[in-house]
């Protein structure tokens, strides 16, 4: 009996493409659907994709050139030169302004002041196309286009009434739809487009809610590419997740050429500025604006918001500088050590992290014999700041041990330093910098990491105290607790 084999037909060469899956977040694909990413191992965020990515390669087409490619000497670059925005802060952030062509996406939390931001920068742009040139020449029209999809025009219009943003060269349209704003950018011709926001846009050619994936993506490539287009500047608001990243897809935050996050807590008037990406300039500057009734104004010399103007002398407080990217900024933490009537003492925080108290303390007691185990310890800054580099270890631990004591610190002394849980005081990045602009702000006394200040190269007029440890530290500011038993 003989038995017969079947052979497998082999599958065509030139099947349909099958439909692949993306990852909304980075851009990912698979050939079958996970829960997870394999990539940035978000959950939920592969959705199918009908495009080119799962299925077979497809061979693009030779298209001609539009022009031919040059020497890289030969590139003009004075027509990609930033040009002011006349907000000096936002300047700073953006390396000296807006590029011709750039595109700027700007996130951060409702209510954080974004569109009051972003409306005041139209009409100071739009009132800088009024100033003539020195030649005494007429100058050019600037005209701004704002595209509000979030408010109603007149919304917008009793605001920027309110932060004076009236201008007659600031246009303005209430619009929701991709194709109708590209229809105001071909009838205006403006030289700066502000989009409030790109998650409120939506493309009539591509299914989906606006906000979506797919829509984020489609409007966002639409609007980059008339930007590259025309050499004109836009800029995007962009809505932020729970945890404080830009919401839509990651492919967003590498297309764009600028992320900007815009910072602040609710109850502050103090706004923060970073530039978490940048192709034009730095990433580590840091813009200060003030948000108030009148609208939003740049900090130049943020520190005093920091620092409270207490007439009388108390325990309890010390003034430190942070760095906030290369800009110093001076901040005073305020400490309150009372008894606690509780088995476990409170330990509350306002602008400090809990567990950098946590361990400061541990070492306060272990290290220097201050007796805190039965008491409960509030700690706050001021102004609202928000303190996260290691620098305030050492003002931390001084104004706790101010408060045990009652013991007030010298006057004008500030103190920079990190503090390990071996009770030494680490040296930080910056040094000369935080003590040149304490010594700006009138501080006569600075209490460093030993070794970290150069003999001869203390600003003037300044006394540095250099200590090893953090029990030399206290000694040195009069403020020693007990040696425990």
């Amino acid at each position: 009996m003989t038995s017969t084999t079947s052979a497998r037909r082999p599958e065509p060469r030139n099947r349909a493409a099958r439909a692949g899956y993306r990852c909304g977040e980075c851009g990912w694909t698979t050939s079958k659907w996970v829960g997870r990413c394999g990539e940035c191992q978000a959950w939920g965020s592969v959705l199918e994709d009908t495009g080119p990515g799962g299925g077979a390669p497809r061979t693009a087409t030779v298209a001609p050139t539009r022009s031919p490619a040059r020497p890289i000497a030969e590139i003009d670059v004075e027509a990609s030169r930033a040009r002011p925005t006349g907000v000096d802060e936002l300047d700073r952030v953006l390396g000296g302004g807006l590029v011709p062509g750039a595109v700027v996406l700007l996130a951060g939390e409702p209510g954080v002041g974004k569109s009051t931001l972003l409306l005041d920068v139209a009409s100071r742009a739009a009132r800088a196309g009024r100033e003539g040139p020195s030649d005494g020449t007429a100058p050019r029209g600037r005209r701004v286009l704002y595209i509000t999809g979030e408010e109603s025009a007149g919304q917008v219009r009793l605001r920027a009434e309110r932060i004076g943003a009236l201008d007659p060269h600031l246009l303005l349209a209430a619009e929701t739809d991709l194709g109708t704003v590209l229809g105001h950018v071909e009838q205006v011709e403006p030289d700066l487009l502000v989009v409030d926001s790109v998650q409120t846009i939506a493309s009539a050619a591509i299914e989906g809610a606006a906000g979506g994936v797919s829509q984020v993506r489609e409007v966002a490539g639409a609007l980059i590419a008339v930007a590259k287009e025309r050499d004109m500047p836009v800029v995007l608001v962009g809505h932020v997740t729970k945890d404080g990243s830009v919401a839509g897809p990651r492919t967003l935050e590498h297309l764009v050429d600028v992320v900007c996050q815009f910072e602040g807590e609710r109850h502050s008037r103090l706004r923060l500025l970073r530039a978490t990406k940048n192709r034009y300039g730095p990433t580590d500057e840091v813009g200060c604006f003030d948000l108030n009734e009148s609208g939003i104004e740049g900090l130049t010399d943020p520190s005093g918001l920091f620092v409270s103007n207490a007439l009388h002398h108390v325990p309890g407080t010390c003034v430190t500088v942070t760095l906030e990217g290369r800009r110093p900024l001076a901040t005073e933490v305020q400490a309150l050590v009372a008894p606690s009537m509780l088995a476990n003492p409170r330990r509350t925080t306002s602008g400090i992290d809990a567990s950098r108290l946590a361990m400061v303390l541990a070492v306060l007691q272990r290290r220097v014999g201050a007796r805190l185990a039965d008491q409960d310890v509030y700690v706050s800054t001021v102004g609202g700041a928000r303190v996260v580099e290691p620098s305030a270890d050492l003002a931390l631990a001084l104004a706790t041990a101010s408060s045990r004591e009652n013991i007030a610190l010298p006057r004008g002394l500030v103190a920079v330093g990190e503090v390990g849980l071996a009770g030494e005081i680490r040296a930080v990045t910056g040094t000369m910098r935080r003590l040149a602009e304490a010594a700006r702000l009138g501080f006569v006394r600075a209490v460093v990491p030993a070794g970290s200040v150069e003999a001869g190269t203390a600003p003037a007029g300044m006394e540095i105290l250099e200590a090893g440890d953090l029990a030399e530290a206290v000694r040195a500011c009069g403020v020693s607790g007990e040696r425990a038993s």
